[in-house]
């Protein structure tokens, strides 16, 4: 299977720069993995595709504010820092723009002060990481200094800034600790979801903390030489109760966006059935767990729990597009993605939606 299969050209206009309001005014395109079939719709639609009973599980996971700028210490040297992921409670595996920041090198957050060039909190540089990055060891935690000396990270893709950094988060978004957002689920209004509840469709939350690998192209030749990153993630035994009883019932579980897939198809993977439960039914039972996963969704995976999924377009040659190519079809994928350029839909994270059937 050839990485080269899941590109496509996309010209840059039609990539959003801006979310739309409201949230969901966005459009849908509903694809019908049975029939082949799609319709065009607006997300506030979705709930005419949904059933009582349903289970919408999305990411609760919050974008933190990892952007930072820091100085050397001493010297004052400016230099940019996008936190990615937390190694232990003081050390932080970080992007860094430039190379001139070997092991050693004292960074400093905030004004300096006239004693010595220091800020409100240092770290130092301690190691390099095998993706080119460093690893940063503050003497304090980071944490609480993020919402007064960060900003949020945009996409790549993403030219200016937005003039509300809530709309780059979820209207549910409680545990901070990505760094890119769960983008699905940007589309959800509280009255949305509220209108959803009432019509006696169901709502669980997982999390996974999000890494800036997800805008990455695939980089080998064949799909199945690509090493994912590994994002942390939990489900709680409540949801995995849910989830279980829904499938026991028949009832669908539908994963809002890609992280989403990952966490639920990662939990019935980690789950030990009980002999013979296979061979019984077409789902696989999932656990509670908190911890990394690595899993790589491409076409062949069998899917054990999710059924239908919400999700935006992606990047070509993305693990993104992979795995809902997996979930639908390379060749459905890649015909929606045509009829969707034809009809002017926005691509990637501000922009519009899909419904896969």
């Amino acid at each position: 299977m050839k990485t080269s299969d899941y590109a496509y050209e996309l010209p840059e206009s039609y990539i959003a720069q801006v979310p739309v309001e409201p949230r969901d005014s966005s459009r849908l395109l509903v694809v019908d993995r049975t029939s082949g079939q799609w319709a065009h719709r607006f997300f506030r639609d979705i709930g005419d595709y949904l059933l009582p009973g349903d289970l919408l599980v999305a990411n609760e996971s919050r974008v933190i504010p990892a952007r930072l700028f820091a100085h050397k210490v001493p010297g004052g040297g400016k230099v940019e820092l996008l936190l990615l992921s937390r190694r232990d409670e003081r050390t932080w595996e970080s992007l860094v723009k430039g190379r001139r920041t070997p092991v050693g090198t004292r960074l400093a957050l905030g004004s300096p002060t006239t004693q010595g060039g220091s800020g409100v909190l240092e770290g130092e540089v301690i190691a390099w990481t095998e993706a080119g990055g460093r690893l940063i060891r503050w003497d304090r935690p980071v944490e609480p200094f993020l919402d007064e000396l960060g900003a949020i990270p945009l996409p790549p893709y993403v030219h200016a800034p937005i003039p509300d950094p809530e709309r780059y988060q979820t209207v549910y978004a409680r545990r901070p600790g990505s760094v890119a957002a769960p983008t699905a689920g940007l589309h959800f209004t509280a009255e949305l979801l509220l209108c959803l509840r009432q019509r006696g469709i169901d709502l669980a939350f997982v999390n996974l903390d999000i890494g800036l690998d997800t805008f990455r192209p695939v980089q080998t030749e064949h799909v199945q030489d690509h090493h994912i990153h590994t994002e942390r993630c939990s489900l709680s035994p409540e949801v995995a109760r849910q989830i279980n009883q829904a499938k026991l019932d028949g009832r669908r579980v539908i994963a809002v966006g890609t992280t989403s897939v990952r966490v639920l198809e990662t939990a019935a993977l980690r789950a030990r059935a009980p002999r013979g439960t296979d061979a019984a039914c077409a789902w696989q039972r999932v656990s509670a767990f908190s911890g990394p996963t690595d899993l790589f969704i491409y076409p062949g995976f069998q899917f054990r729990v999710v059924d239908t999924l919400v999700t935006n377009f992606h990047l070509p040659r993305s693990s993104l597009l992979m795995l809902v190519s997996a979930f639908a079809g390379r060749e459905l994928i890649l015909e929606a993605y045509e009829e969707a350029k034809r009809e002017g839909y926005r691509f990637y994270s501000f922009g519009d939606a899909m419904l896969i059937l």
